[in-house]
């Protein structure tokens, strides 16, 4: 039994609802070989992650404070070897896409069968990648309109500063919750609206809100 507690699985959840993170325990509560840790939000997501050192994260794209993405740069920054899987409503094949490229090694849709999940987890703990079959079939068949989403115009950092801005914050919040400086955001900000034909302010936020990044 110590010899099992010993070498468990450690999986660290980062979502902020509380049927999800229910949901993920009850998955594994027969698994005497994975042990579970929770976080709500991408700040305390971080410190766990810095604290516990899990073997495989999951974490939620859509987080209350910044993103799932933004998250996972931050992990990545302190462990470049920080295996990731993405836990989401969101199963656009750009998104599949991003996150991949963003780094992570699993993306799991929340419309999965909640099996796909524990598939998932044993897979990336183990060095593999994994994307649910059904997200896979999409990706693939998908080429032209992943192409043409705005996301994949985008670097991690612009698509961070859209979403927020796109969920209503003003510059200067959006830098203090990115730990950038102002300028930065506001250089960005006029970037995007270059590479998005963007006329206005109001018109990102527009864009921001189709894409379903709020």
């Amino acid at each position: 039994m110590q010899n099992s507690a010993r070498s468990a699985t450690k999986v660290l959840i980062v979502d902020d609802h509380p049927v999800v993170l229910s949901g993920c325990r009850l998955l594994f509560a027969s698994d005497n070989s994975v042990k579970i840790e929770e976080a709500t939000d991408a700040k305390s997501g971080h410190r766990a992650y810095v604290a516990r050192k899990p073997d495989v994260t999951v974490i939620d794209i859509k987080l209350p404070d910044v993103s799932g993405f933004e998250l996972m740069r931050r992990i990545r920054k302190d462990d470049p070897g920080a295996r990731i899987i993405m836990f989401s409503m969101n199963d656009d094949p750009a998104f599949v896409v991003r996150a991949i490229e963003l780094g992570a090694q699993g993306y799991v849709s929340k419309g999965d069968d909640p099996r796909m999940l524990v598939r998932a987890v044993r897979k990336v703990a183990a060095g593999e990648n994994f994307i649910s079959p059904q997200l896979a079939e999409a990706v693939t068949f998908s080429g032209a309109s992943i192409k043409a989403n705005p996301a994949s115009l985008m670097t991690a950092r612009e698509l961070e500063i859209l979403r927020l801005l796109g969920r209503g914050d003003k510059i200067v919040e959006v830098a203090d919750a990115l730990e950038i400086s102002y300028k930065t955001v506001a250089n960005t900000t006029s970037l995007l609206k270059q590479k998005l034909g963007a006329k206005n302010h109001s018109d990102l936020i527009r864009i921001a809100v189709e894409m379903g990044l709020g």
